[in-house]
């Protein structure tokens, strides 16, 4: 654990010195949505590669790179893609950008994944607002020693998703005219999609979407003391639900509904 608080120091100055200052929302960006980062004003952009402790995301539909600056008035500090459990690193540092908007001062999260819908009333194209999530990855971040100034050694999980930030999002997409969903995000490891069986299953146990993102992050963000607001593309229907699954179909999906997903959190963040 010393080590991370070392890696920490280390991350952070680097940032500083490329000019991230003040952080207030750190944003995750999903498959096909990193575009919402091209509208940051007075970006500072900076490469996975180039961070220290930082692996590189090597997922299509993922550009790899920090960018700072202000969106609706906020200050944020964007990642363009994420790392994911199944490309073989361990929780920890798939959640270790959060760590890093933590130390930054970012007091909120915003998180966002593209995801296959399992609530039957679902359409692709749909946006979901994240309520809850079922941990169904086998593994969790938190696992090994605890610091007290990261967080407690058993955090909370009551209201891990924000009630107020979710009230201001449906108020958002109700100015623009916009139906948002809202159901329990579950959570798998991948890289398989999942079964026809699994997904009835996840419908069983409560599950409204799925995907292989978002909640690792989201414990971490709440270990930290961070106030999460989380969305989801529906970008297709989960197994058994649509005669085959693939990645080209997720990205198409989040490219035609952009503009809508872009609109929605920068309103919702104007609000917040």
């Amino acid at each position: 654990m010393s080590n991370l608080l070392e890696e920490l120091s280390e991350t952070t100055a680097f940032l500083r010195e490329k000019g991230v200052e003040e952080v207030e929302f750190g944003l995750i960006l999903g498959s096909g949505l990193g575009e919402l980062a091209d509208e940051i004003k007075g970006a500072v952009k900076i490469s996975f590669s180039d961070v220290p402790h930082f692996p590189v995301s090597t997922v299509v539909g993922h550009a790899g790179q920090l960018v700072y600056g202000t969106l609706s008035g906020k200050k944020v500090l964007a990642m363009q893609g994420r790392f994911h459990y199944y490309e073989g690193h361990s929780m920890q540092t798939v959640t270790y950008p959060v760590r890093v908007m933590a130390a930054l001062g970012a007091h909120s999260i915003v998180v966002t994944n593209a995801a296959g819908g399992v609530n039957e009333s679902f359409e692709p194209g749909d946006l979901m607002l994240i309520t809850d999530h079922i941990n169904y990855t086998g593994d969790n971040p938190l696992i090994g020693e605890n610091l007290e100034e990261f967080g407690p050694r058993f955090p909370d999980m009551s209201h891990a998703y924000d009630k107020e930030y979710g009230e201001m999002a449906h108020a958002a997409a109700s100015r623009l005219g916009l139906h948002l969903q809202e159901g329990v995000y579950m959570g798998y490891s991948g890289p398989t999609y999942e079964t026809p069986a699994e997904i009835r299953m996840s419908r069983t146990l409560g599950a409204s979407a799925v995907g292989m993102s978002t909640v690792a992050e989201v414990i971490v963000a709440v270990h930290s003391g961070m106030r999460v607001l989380g969305i989801s593309c529906i970008t297709n229907l989960a197994a058994g639900m649509q005669s085959s699954l693939n990645h080209e179909e997720v990205v198409e999906t989040t490219s035609r509904i952009k503009e809508t997903f872009k609109t929605l959190v920068k309103e919702t963040l104007k609000e917040i």
